[in-house]
């Protein structure tokens, strides 16, 4: 009897062990394998909130197909007290390992609201947007003049604990436009003491925190400037008509200024390598801008005759060689336009209505593109030349 018994415990046993090991193959399999999720969607984790709360709120919103498998696979793994508060975006089908793991790993938010203060060359703003799940691309909420009045749309998320910080700054906009919008942030905090030098600052998109330092970001910007302007130093062309990175870097400036064609750029700087070459004067108009307005602001009107005429260090129709300083701060491609120029018999080049330029070797020849393109503006009211001008 006692045999019988113990067999038929050890069979019981054996079938409990089968059954729990099923049970665990399951929890598994639901922990790693594809979830629910049908469409992508954002998901909180609010500061504080506790394992079982985040749990079940995933549940309600059918990211994962059962809150007690993902609190197990949470203690499991080591994972149940590493949840980070913030914003996170959950694509589909996404398990309930990817899905605990992006709100463990690092804690940064990857979806949800996002203010952008960008720095234009004419003019600022500050943007709040917001992640559509189903595009993953971001939505604008409300745009405003960081020096007007705050719209009710951010006031009233404006402290909002995931609300992420981010400032991008526009190719070519000046070291005095960045400073003076910086300090319009009320994001940020801190003292600018001075405005860094013209050109020494890297255009692009830098994510700052809450509060952060202004000094600190310009600097950020500034080591940016500095490696890029290193790395494409050593891999300029030869026989250049300059011979320091910083003139380099003036060179690229007005290149930036001259263009908001990205393929024209190392077309652009041919000209006025050439013209440096051959002793001619660069005769560009953007230099003698920044030596009217100084790089505060945009002009917001065509130049004027005793404006070209006037002698300044920064005025190129009348000064050999080039300006004194950068007259605004490059990207990336016009330092790299600048130091690698196209080869070209280029000398003069004008507006030609589509938003590019037409390029002329000869005076002759650029003369026909200039009486084409003062058509062009006649019909459009307009009055301003540009490019470079023919002697």
């Amino acid at each position: 009897m006692w045999r019988s018994v113990a067999s038929n415990a050890l069979t019981m046993f054996i079938i409990v062990l089968v059954v729990v090991a099923g049970i665990i193959a399951w929890g598994r399999q639901e922990f790693r394998g594809p979830g629910p999720l049908a469409d992508a969607v954002c998901v909180r984790v609010e500061r504080g909130d506790s394992l079982s709360k985040v749990s079940a709120r995933l549940a309600e919103q059918g990211v994962i197909s059962d809150a007690r498998i993902f609190r197990i696979g949470a203690d499991y793994s080591g994972q149940a007290e590493a949840l980070k508060f913030g914003s996170y975006l959950v694509q589909p089908g996404a398990s309930m390992g990817e899905v605990l793991g992006a709100m463990t790993q690092g804690g940064a938010s990857t979806c949800g609201r996002e203010v952008n203060l960008r720095i234009g060359v004419v003019a600022a703003e500050v943007q709040l947007r917001e992640l559509d799940p189903a595009t993953e691309n971001f939505v604008e909420v409300v745009a405003f003049d960081p020096a007007g009045e705050v719209p009710t749309e951010y006031t009233e998320v404006a402290d909002a604990p995931d609300l992420r910080f981010r400032v991008t700054l526009a190719e070519g906009v000046t070291s005095w436009q960045v400073v003076n919008a910086l300090s319009q942030a009320s994001f940020m905090a801190g003292e600018v003491a001075d405005v860094p030098p013209e050109g020494s600052l890297s255009p692009g998109s830098y994510e700052v925190d809450r509060g952060g330092d202004r000094a600190a970001l310009l600097a950020e910007m500034t080591a940016k400037q500095a490696a890029t302007l290193a790395e494409l130093w050593e891999a300029r062309a030869g026989d250049l008509p300059y011979e320091t990175p910083e003139e380099a870097l003036i060179m690229a400036s007005i290149v930036e200024k001259e263009t908001g064609v990205a393929s024209e750029r190392p077309q652009v700087a041919s000209v006025f390598v050439n013209r440096l070459r051959q002793g001619m004067r660069l005769q560009t108009d953007p230099t003698v801008i920044y030596g009217v307005t100084k790089g505060e602001g945009s002009l917001g009107r065509g130049l004027r005759q005793s404006e070209l005429r006037r002698e300044t260090p920064y005025n190129t129709y009348v000064i050999d060689g080039l300006p004194p300083t950068p007259i605004a701060n490059p990207g990336r491609e016009s330092i790299m336009a600048a130091l690698n120029p196209d080869t070209t018999d280029f000398l003069y080049f004008v507006a030609d209505g589509t938003g590019g330029h037409a390029f002329a070797t000869t005076l002759e020849d650029h003369n026909r593109n200039v009486e084409k393109w003062r058509a062009i503006e006649a019909a459009a009211g307009q009055v301003d030349e540009g490019g470079v001008q023919g002697e």
